[in-house]
């Protein structure tokens, strides 16, 4: 399908050639072309440029885009998208003052999650979760990474990927899939952890890896969940199994897990509510992701990422929804980009690069997502009539979006 779309009033986050992150003070620079077009055929972007050199060519589908905003779809590369059931009692457990720790301490939590989804159909799961990702898409996300780790059993945790999989079969839009095992220790290996590593690591990783079920590998490396060592030997494994890491790390406290995450060529470490001078030092000039989830911190009341810090000291920084039942059930990437601003004091430009560049980066998807350029996926956003791309962040609970196109495909 040949779509031309002109009048655009500004074509934002426009890259000539493909680049792999933008760091630092370029996130403060987000290029655009103001009175634009953009053209795209089949699944890619085929050209862009000033409504002036717009070509007069034959096309399936013309929009005028005038006094709208035009962006590549956002990136979430942090979900827990496919779980059961919901854990609405736990809000209000919190509102009534009870911790994370000791709702977890209590049974609820991941703990809650699992039971659930163990009782689930792999046909019911797949019908829950369907309707979660139809959402999101709505709202603008064009790539998404979901992860498992409400399983807590080979048999479970194969049946959440098995659920990944026909998603990713059965729609447009771009998936990675995760295996996290590793999110918390099942009741019956409560004092027994190397027995759990054992049985993730000569088990189930082996077993994941050889049925395709997973991109990446991930693991809960936090106090009173999984340790430094034993996430260590989750990483080594799966890259002998070329499973990259992505790890949950530094969301209450720092004990020095960054610096195994990046001895292992992580990809990605994800919350980091909780950052040293040590972590921003172990992280500059290495390969692996920052990535924020600013919209946990707001729903479960704890710090945000210090953003600022982290960018001033040159580092880059992702941003991603952390959908999941329990502390953010919302895969909104327009509210994640608002609270990035507003609680993070992000500009509108550094929370868009964090959203798209750098969020397709953390999803190994810089190649084909995350910018305007020749050649990457017909995936984009039109917004409504609005005053700037400013407004997106700014009117923060109001849906701007009319229209989402992922890989050619108008929704």
């Amino acid at each position: 399908m040949k779509i031309l779309i002109t009048n655009i009033k500004e074509l934002l986050q426009v890259r000539e050639t493909s680049i792999n992150k933008v760091s630092g003070s370029d996130m403060k620079v987000l290029p655009s072309i103001k009175n634009a077009f953009l053209y795209l055929e089949d699944d890619l972007i085929s050209d862009f440029g000033k409504m002036e050199d717009c070509p007069n060519i034959f096309v399936d589908k013309k929009i005028d885009a005038t006094g709208k905003i035009v962006l590549p779809t956002w990136i979430d590369s942090h979900t827990h998208l496919v779980y059961a059931g919901s854990r609405e009692q736990e809000f209000v457990d919190r509102i009534n003052g009870l911790s994370y720790e000791e709702i977890f301490n209590r049974g609820g939590g991941i703990l809650n999650s699992a039971k659930k989804l163990q009782e689930t159909s792999e046909d019911d799961l797949y019908e829950q979760s369907k309707i979660r990702l139809e959402e999101v898409m709505r709202q603008g996300t064009g790539a998404i990474e979901i992860k498992s780790g409400y399983g807590l059993t080979l048999e479970a945790e194969m049946k959440m990927l098995r659920v990944i999989k026909r998603l990713n079969e059965n729609y447009p839009i771009e998936i990675k899939s995760t295996f996290l095992g590793a999110h918390a220790f099942p009741l019956e290996y409560k004092d027994n952890h190397k027995a759990y590593i054992d049985l993730i690591c000569d088990v189930m990783i082996p077993k994941i890896a050889k049925e395709k079920l997973a991109d990446y590998v991930d693991a809960f490396l936090e106090t009173g969940y999984f340790s430094v060592e034993e996430t260590s030997r989750i990483m080594e494994v799966g890259n002998r199994y070329g499973l990259k890491s992505k790890i949950h790390v530094n969301q209450f406290t720092a004990i020095n897990g960054i610096e195994a995450c990046v001895k292992n060529n992580a990809l990605s470490v994800d919350h980091l509510e909780i950052v040293t001078d040590a972590d921003i030092e172990v992280l500059k000039n290495s390969i692996t992701m920052p990535v924020a989830l600013p919209t946990c911190s707001y729903f479960i009341s704890i710090p945000y990422t210090p953003a600022r810090k982290m960018l001033e000291a040159g580092l880059p920084l992702a941003l991603a929804s952390d959908f999941n039942p329990g502390t953010t059930p919302s895969g909104n990437m327009n509210f994640v980009v608002a609270t990035a601003c507003i609680k993070m004091k992000m500009t509108p430009e550094e929370a868009i690069n964090a959203a798209t560049v750098n969020a397709a980066y953390a999803m190994d998807l810089s190649k084909s997502h995350g910018s305007i350029t020749k050649g990457k996926k017909a995936s984009i956003i039109i917004t409504k009539p609005i005053e700037s791309f400013y407004q997106i962040p700014y009117a923060f609970g109001s849906n701007l979006i009319e229209t989402v196109i992922i890989n050619g495909a108008i929704l």
